[in-house]
Parts: structure tokens; sequence; C-alpha cells
């Protein structure tokens, strides 16, 4: 695959050349341009990795000034580019000059096909390499949060949270509702804490049967029950020197919250059928999307241990109270699952955005994920629309972008807000809003408002 979708633009203005080159290589991905402005165009659209650039273009085809310019417009767009000029005969100045400028090397006409083919698997090679260790330096530096998608001061507040809390070793209940990326807050966590070598070790107290969650938490001895052929450690030992997230905690059943409580205090556990205590050096992180006070109203949830889970707290916006990030999200879903389905969509219909950024997503992040995996491989044109994301009937409201409508509304709203808040007395008014008396009669005949009288 990696060979047969290399790309190499030739910008050559002679027909007959032009021809030569095209079928001079093999396993490349072709484009051609024989003047400046088209090679650039065709640099934005097709992406090379490899350039052949003739210094000689038009308007100026007996010179070199056009083609440097070309160069120069070529490493400012795509400073990682391989650039090959071809130079006339005896030509080394032009050629010095040209690597001066950041050409990657120069050949020197009359073509040899299998040369030239030579030095362009060459500088392909290079790029190939140098885009390797671009994404391990990458992948070597990745940010704790590189999982989390987010633009949203709610969520900037809830990273710094994050930040904050990762080198301590406080036990963490995070609360939000489900699809609100709690888990993915835990894995920044972990990347940021002392213990970010050692193991996270993650259990949904939801998605086990009670007869079983004892024995995947704390482990069990060799007969300890019918089937119990040998010894087997618990998840919380399995986290020994980590942390251990526990996923849905307002699910535990009432029979094993005493047992954790009894973990959290004395930081032992006892496998089931057995009668030792094994000390376990273990951070605890818990989650959950149900509503820990009501449930201890109710009686079904420990008090005492809700506050031994809570030394800390992290709450998690739902989506619809995350200022702007629907929309930065949805894209960075779009263009995630376009490359893994191989599907030619570049961005979404006018409509379609406003749809995700007034929808209420009661899902959250895990539905909008949903739908627009599914809008992206249903989609049948270049671009996801309304239909596509099946949201059903959004009523939308037009927000607008014009700094002066949005000067307008927010005017009108603070006049409207001052006058209620003093009952219309426009003294009060007006010195809450920090203008004049005349000024605030002007604004209010500018905006209409009108004034009721009891």
């Amino acid at each position: 695959m990696a060979e047969r979708t290399r790309k190499l633009l030739i910008v050559e203005d002679d027909p007959g050349l032009q021809s030569q080159l095209r079928w001079s290589f093999d396993g490349f991905d072709i484009a051609v341009a024989s003047d400046r402005e088209t090679a650039l165009a065709e640099l934005r659209r097709f992406a090379p990795t490899v350039v052949t650039l003739d210094l000689g273009l038009p308007p100026d085809p007996g010179g070199t000034s056009e083609g440097f310019q070309a160069l120069q417009e070529i490493l400012a767009a795509a400073p990682g580019t391989k650039v090959i000029v071809l130079t006339g005969h005896d030509d080394r100045s032009n050629a010095v000059r040209a690597i001066g400028y950041g050409a990657y090397d120069f050949y020197e006409k009359p073509i040899e096909p299998e040369i030239l083919n030579l030095v362009v698997e060459r500088a392909s090679r290079l790029s190939r390499l140098e885009e390797e260790n671009r994404k391990l330096a990458t992948k070597a530096s990745r940010s704790p949060f590189a999982d989390l998608i987010a633009a949203s001061p709610e969520m900037l507040k809830v990273c710094r949270t994050v930040e904050r809390l990762a080198p301590t070793d406080v036990t963490t209940l995070i609360l939000g509702e489900s699809g609100t990326g709690k888990e993915v807050l835990v894995r920044s966590l972990h990347r940021l804490s002392p213990r970010a070598k050692k193991r996270l070790v993650a259990i949904n107290c939801a998605a086990i049967p009670e007869n079983l969650l004892e024995s995947e938490l704390f482990g069990y001895e060799k007969g300890a029950f019918t089937g119990a052929s040998r010894t087997t450690i618990g998840k919380i030992e399995t986290a020994d020197g980590g942390i251990l997230f526990l996923d849905e905690i307002g699910d535990l059943p009432q029979s094993l919250q005493a047992k954790l409580l009894r973990f959290l205090q004395e930081r032992v556990v006892e496998r089931v059928g057995g009668r030792v205590e094994i000390p376990v050096d273990v951070r605890v992180v818990c989650a959950t999307h149900q509503n820990l006070r009501a449930q201890i109203e109710s009686g079904r949830f420990r008090e005492d241990l809700f506050y031994r889970i809570n030394e800390a707290t992290i709450l998690v916006p739902p989506l619809r109270e995350r200022t702007g990030d629907a929309v930065v999200l949805a894209r960075a879903f779009l263009a995630r699952f376009a490359a893994q389905h191989r599907r030619q969509i570049r961005d979404f219909s006018h409509s379609a955005l406003q749809c995700i950024e007034q929808y209420a997503w009661p899902g959250n992040v895990r539905e909008m994920e949903n739908r627009i995996k599914r809008a992206v491989i249903m989609a049948d044109g270049n671009e996801v629309t309304t239909a596509d994301l099946e949201l059903g009937d959004v009523p939308l409201t037009e927000q607008p972008f014009s700094l002066r409508d949005v000067r307008y509304i927010a005017e009108k709203r603070a006049i409207e807000r001052a006058l209620t808040y003093t009952d219309n007395n426009i003294s009060r008014s007006a010195d809450l809003l920090g203008v004049t008396r005349p000024t605030l009669y002007n604004l209010i005949r500018k905006h209409a408002i009108p004034l009721s009288t009891q």
C-alpha cells in the first residue's frame, strides 16, 4: 500500500518532456503542472511527497525567476516536500542557489529516466523515514490529554483539576452523565501520575454479575468454591503499584460495599476462601453517573463509603454544557472515520453543523461518536448532511457570526435585564449599565424596548 500511494508532482512546461517523465516513474501516483500557479494548486490538492521542478516556467521559460519563486512558495506551503530542481547542462550556479533555498537535490538535463528515477526514489524513501520519525517523536512526547478532544472553558477547567490531582494519591470520584468521557480522564490522570509506569486496571461494577464481582475484585484461593481449581489474584492485587479504576461505583452491590470500605481503610485484601491479609499499594479512582447522595438517602449506598471514595471530586459536564465542543468533536470524529473507512468526506454541510451545535446530545460524546461513524459510512456526497446524522427534527435558531449583530443582541439583552432588575427605574438602570440617562433613553429607542408600567 505504501508503495502505491507515493505521490510525485512533475512541474514542467514542455509537453513532450511531461509525457516522458509521466511514464518514467513506476510505483508513484503522478500529477503534472505546467506553471507556478497550477503547481501550487496541485500541491494543495495532491499533497505530493516529492516534486521535480523545471526552473524555466512561463511566463519566463527562458529564465529562472518563475521557477525560483515556485520553489520558495512550495517549500513555504509544505516544508517537508522534497523538491528536485531540473537545471540546464553546466548550470551549477542555479543548482547551488536552489539548494540554498531549500531544494533537496538537483538534476542536470538532458533527462536520463533511470538516473532521475533513482534520485526520486531516494527522496521518497527519505521523506517516508522522516515521517516515521515524526510519528515516533509524537508518540514519545504524547500529551497526557491526547485522547481528550475539547476546547471549551468548561473542559479546560476539568483538565486543570486532573493536572492538580494527578501527582497526589487521594481517592478520586469522577461524576458525570453516561458517555461524557470519564474513562478518558482516568487515562489522562494515570499518565500524569507518578504511577504512570505501573498498570491502570479498570473494572465496571455494573457489567459483572454480583456473584462473580467479589472474586473479580479480591481474587480467590484454590478450592474456595466449585470450579476454583487454582489460586487467582483479583483486580485490586493486579493494580498493585498502579491505579484501580472502579467504573459505575454507584452500581456496586451492597454486599460488597462493606468489604470495599475495609480495603480503602486498611489497604489490605483477603481473597475469597482465604485467611491471609495481603497489603496492596494502589490508588483508587471511582466514577459513576448515579446520584450517590440520592442513593444514600434511599439506603442503597453506604454514606461512610461515599465519604471514603470522595476525597476529591471531578465533575464532568455533559456535552450540551461545553461551549463549542460539539463542533470540535464532530470534526475530529469525521476525520477519524473518513480515514478509517476510506471515504472522501471533507466536512459537514452548514445545516448539519447547526444541528450538531444545537442538538442536546442526551447520549453525550458516545452518542455523537456513533452517529457520525454511521453518517460517514452512509453519506452519498463529499460532506455529511443533516439527513445523514439522523437526529430527527432539531429546532434550529440562527446564531449570528457578525460582530455587529452579536453586539446588538448582547446590548439589547443587557438593557432589558437592567430594566427588569430595577423595575424600569431609568436612573438606577443607567448606573448599572455605566451610561448616562440620555444615552440610555437613546438606546431604549434604538432597540424599541417597551417600558412597561404597573
